[in-house]
């Protein structure tokens, strides 16, 4: 999706049509189509190698196929939930051989925001997701989390969902050990926004002072648009109400958003509101792709949602790979694959680590599966199972 001449890169941002389905509180995946339109506009922006915009052209093509982009959700739920419906609109990637290597794109992550309070690490660099549960959807206790973390602790920061399982705590408590930052968040805006009131709590100390510089960001929100829990406009109100409560208790780092990547390009005002556009991305879902190609998929919508959001830093909150599972088109979990995607997307963010999360840290055996995730749920740990 890049054209390459002496001086200029093109990038191309293809609105190609997909089916992509968010399940309200649980995971991700669809392998129906939609019947998709005999024409598709295709826009072509033009860019220097400084990722300085030249000109913009417009095509009109036929439209490619592409399966299900969708993620998982990582709280507890009571119920089975209901399904969303799909969303239709998720841009069509090029097969990985069509894709240039070259770095200089619009979004380096060295010309835009950082999280404040770094610290120094001796870490990847890169972010890992993680779920303090068991089997059996009981919480995790401070020990068993310290002994995840260190099994992890070559990662530079760990992403977490939500709050319950007092876990924005145990997890920060555990993250000090090892130097890491912590990705926080609310899950979905339920005793919102009283369900802030944990970050502030957790890094408080015998002496009644807050220490923020332990949370790399704090999330309002996992997929709340794809899995049709609320409207872009709920969350946009929620996201400024956050950043509010959270800035008048002393916290000064990032407050985004987590969506989709077809969501971020359908409602670039979840980019806008945020403070760096935070997308889910998996390779896995798009029937078309191959595990050596997952890191080039995740990085062309990283570009083309910051395109999209006028140039703005783009992290990608989730990508991995199943390590079993049912196939999904040419899409297929094993092990094997999985150490393909996964060596495929640290080397596509090679030059911008700090923009991935892998997903996940460990199998999610308390999981369950629906239609739409290939059997393969509880499978995504990249470090094995607990």
């Amino acid at each position: 999706m890049k054209r390459l001449t002496q001086t200029l890169v093109g990038l191309l941002l293809a609105c190609g049509v997909c089916a992509e389905a968010g399940v309200e509180k649980q995971s991700r995946g669809n392998v129906a189509q939609p019947p998709l339109p005999p024409l598709t506009k295709e826009v072509v922006i033009w860019v220097n190698e400084q990722g300085e915009h030249i000109r913009t052209e417009t095509h009109y093509v036929k439209a490619l196929t592409s399966a299900l982009q969708d993620n998982p959700a990582l709280t507890l739920p009571s119920k089975k939930p209901p399904i969303s419906t799909p969303d239709t609109n998720v841009p069509n990637i090029a097969p990985p051989h069509a894709l240039s290597n070259n770095n200089n794109d619009v979004n380096d992550h060295t010309k835009q925001p950082v999280p404040s309070h770094p610290h120094q690490h001796p870490h990847s660099q890169f972010g890992i997701s993680y779920s303090p549960y068991k089997a059996d959807r009981t919480c995790k206790n401070q020990e068993e989390v310290n002994n995840d973390l260190d099994r992890i602790s070559e990662y530079s920061f760990i992403r977490i969902y939500g709050t319950d399982c007092d876990q924005t705590r145990t997890v920060a408590n555990a993250a000090r050990r090892h130097n890491m930052l912590v990705f926080a968040g609310v899950y979905d805006l339920t005793n919102f926004p009283a369900s802030l009131d944990a970050f502030g709590e957790s890094v408080t100390g015998p002496d009644g002072k807050k220490d923020w510089s332990i949370f790399h960001t704090i999330a309002v929100g996992n997929e709340l648009v794809n899995g049709g829990t609320n409207s872009a406009s709920d969350v946009v109100t929620a996201v400024q109400t956050a950043r509010s409560v959270l800035r008048a208790q002393g916290y000064t780092g990032p407050v985004v958003t987590v969506d989709t990547f077809s969501v971020h390009l359908d409602h670039p005002e979840l980019c806008r509101v945020s403070d760096y556009c935070a997308a889910n991305c998996h390779a896995f879902f798009d029937a078309t792709q191959q595990p050596a190609g997952a890191g080039a998929y995740a990085l062309e919508q990283a570009r083309s949602i910051s395109a999209r959001a006028g140039g703005k830093r783009t992290m990608i909150t989730e990508s991995g790979w199943p390590h079993a599972g049912d196939a999904n088109g040419g899409a297929v979990p094993s092990v094997e694959n999985q150490q393909a995607a996964i060596a495929s997307l640290r080397r596509s963010f090679d030059h911008r680590r700090g923009d991935l999360v892998l997903f996940t840290a460990f199998d999610d055996l308390w999981k369950d599966d629906n239609i739409y995730t290939f059997n393969a749920e509880k499978f995504w740990g990249i470090h094995g199972g607990l």
